[in-house]
């Protein structure tokens, strides 16, 4: 039995959530449980706007998502998204006049609700039933997988020994479902995660440290394999490096080797942009306003999906170590950006 085949989350989106939602979603899991795979999380993600209509309409303890919000809907709605207890959203801004509002909204959610900043982040050209949250945003009915695929190279020292083990759990995926009009597909991005699901431990089994792999061409080699190889895509498909999920990324990061600059070039690559990087309450809002520009302008000249999820513990300033008391996120030093 294969104890390696991680499903990060199954995501059922629909117009109208509900318990019927729910009982879908288990269906789901039954069926990928009884084939071995371990079910980490159930997303629910949904057209609907209503922050506060969509957390009282399912009790279970779902991740649920509303999609994607303007500007205006998320600040008349800020003090429903601090009291709900796990809704996500985003900010499309691709074609938008990016203003100190937009990093003042991010420094209210800081202020009054720090947790919060793992639940939002501002995407750029979005790709549609993503089942990663907070990116992920509705288009059709039906359900999305996304594995953390990291998983799946343990005790691989090649890149095509790892590789060999995705497609063989993709193929099973699309066969485990065939005929299901509701399954709308696998995005095969990276979700790196603690332990032996960090990309950076495989790339040291690779034979590299982090900082030398930068500038080899490994990333773009992973990312044309998830894009090309996939059997029924759906989503965005892409190199996620979450500074502070993937336990090795976040030592990076403290020994000054996962800059903020770093960070873009490896999106430029292949990757989908800035995710749980931590910046302190004390940080320069015009440095974020700069960054996000250049995200945005990043993302529309090269035509391909990007996002931006700072988070912060509302305590942290630069030099002092977060206290996040969230089990997905490692705590670290804050460096300046």
């Amino acid at each position: 039995m294969n104890t390696n085949k991680v499903i990060r989350g199954i995501c059922y989106f629909t117009n109208n959530p509900g318990e019927e939602t729910v009982k879908n979603i288990n269906k789901v899991e039954d069926i990928l449980k009884k084939s071995n795979f371990k079910i980490q999380t159930k997303r629910i993600c949904t057209s609907e706007k209503s922050i506060s209509g969509v957390d009282n309409k399912i009790r279970e303890n779902l991740f649920l998502s509303v999609g994607s919000l303007s500007y205006s809907e998320l600040l008349e709605q800020l003090n429903d998204f601090f009291l709900a207890r796990n809704v996500a959203c985003n900010m499309e801004l691709a074609n938008e006049n990016i203003q100190e509002k937009h990093v003042s909204l991010l420094f209210d959610i800081i202020k009054n609700k720090p947790d919060k900043t793992f639940n939002f982040c501002f995407v750029f050209n979005n790709v549609l039933s993503s089942p990663f949250l907070p990116s992920a945003s509705y288009s059709q009915e039906g359900f999305a997988l996304g594995l953390q695929p990291t998983d799946l190279s343990e005790g691989c020292v090649t890149l095509k020994e790892w590789f060999k083990n995705m497609e063989t759990v993709w193929n099973e995926l699309t066969h485990l479902f065939e005929g299901d009009n509701e399954f709308l597909g696998i995005d095969s991005s990276l979700a790196p995660f603690f332990g032996k699901s960090s990309l950076v431990d495989f790339i040291n089994r690779l034979g590299m440290d982090f900082s030398t792999s930068v500038l080899t061409s490994t990333y773009m080699e992973i990312t044309k394999f998830i894009k090309d190889k996939n059997p029924k895509p759906i989503g965005l498909c892409g190199l996620m490096i979450p500074c502070l999920e993937d336990d090795k990324l976040a030592g990076e990061y403290e020994k000054g080797n996962f800059s903020i600059e770093r960070n873009i070039f490896l999106s430029l690559h292949c990757g989908l942009g800035i995710d749980v990087y931590p910046i302190g309450t004390d940080e320069s809002p015009k440095k974020i306003l700069g960054i996000l520009q250049l995200v945005q302008s990043l993302s529309n000249k090269y035509k391909k999906p990007l996002s931006v999820r700072f988070v912060s513990d509302g305590k942290a300033k630069i030099g002092q170590k977060t206290d996040f008391q969230n089990q997905y996120l490692i705590d670290v030093v804050v460096k300046n950006l």
